[in-house]
């Protein structure tokens, strides 16, 4: 699909017509450049526990239904800390959202 539309426009074009595209393999398909609500709601969450986050990803990684996110979190707070103890800091956070879903992946980093 890209080829055949790599000399008509910019890539930029070619991805906003697969993100109109209604359904990938029977899945709803999501632009690149939008967030669910859950996503922006534990992003601003985390955002708040962590102010000096430095770098913060929050993905929902079921498909749209906000049963399971991905959550990538780089920050100063977690020096000195296990990483054990750092996904027990984003965890507590999160209490709350938890609660509500299936599963969720932990990712967290120091600034180098």
């Amino acid at each position: 699909m890209f080829s055949m539309l790599a000399g008509k426009g910019s890539i930029i074009s070619a991805l906003r017509i697969v993100c109109r595209s209604k359904a990938v393999l029977g899945r709803p398909r999501r632009c690149l450049s939008t967030q669910t609500e859950g996503e922006v709601r534990i992003a601003k969450i985390l955002k708040e526990k962590f102010p000096l986050a430095s770098s913060l990803k929050v993905v929902d990684i079921s498909g749209g239904c906000g049963a399971m996110y991905e959550v990538h979190i780089e920050s100063s707070e977690f020096k000195d800390k296990r990483t054990i103890q750092q996904h027990q800091l984003v965890n507590q956070a999160l209490k709350e959202e938890i609660q509500g879903m299936h599963g969720l992946r932990i990712f967290t980093d120091i600034p180098k």
